[in-house]
């Protein structure tokens, strides 16, 4: 009986750290306004973000030198996936963002073409005015 005993203590225990890991990876919240940056051929280029997020859904803007397109993506833990589409004379054309968020703060790569580069977007203040 005894051993029984053990073996229960020992499982519920094993059970709680589980629930308590699962736990610990929640989603991470990234709605509200970002201030994004990557380097490119010509220097530092910046957008800003506007996300909407429902559950592990995301929506919202890009906006930049090239003006607003529309964003879409996901959340899942920590890791961001969206893609931005831009309408261009040459038909839209669909870039892929990927990243990690960490706070305030998110790092990745985004995808073009053939392309690739790393980039990364700083939460705005509250209230503070979104650049252009």
């Amino acid at each position: 009986m005894r051993k029984k005993a053990v073996l229960l203590v020992t499982v519920a225990t094993l059970a709680m750290a589980f629930a308590l890991a699962v736990s610990a990876q929640e989603m991470a919240k990234v709605d509200g306004s970002w201030e994004m940056s990557m380097e490119g051929p010509n220097g530092t280029f910046t957008q800003t973000l506007t996300i909407h997020q429902d559950g592990a859904k995301i929506t919202g803007t890009s906006k930049g030198q090239r003006g607003e397109s529309p964003l879409e993506g996901t959340v899942d833990g920590n890791k961001i996936h969206y893609t931005v589409t831009r309408h261009t004379p040459n038909g839209d054309r669909q870039i892929e963002y990927n990243g990690v968020v960490d706070g305030d703060t998110i790092k990745g790569k985004v995808k073009f073409g053939d392309n690739d580069r790393d980039w990364t977007a700083k939460r705005a203040a509250a209230g503070a005015p979104a650049s252009q």
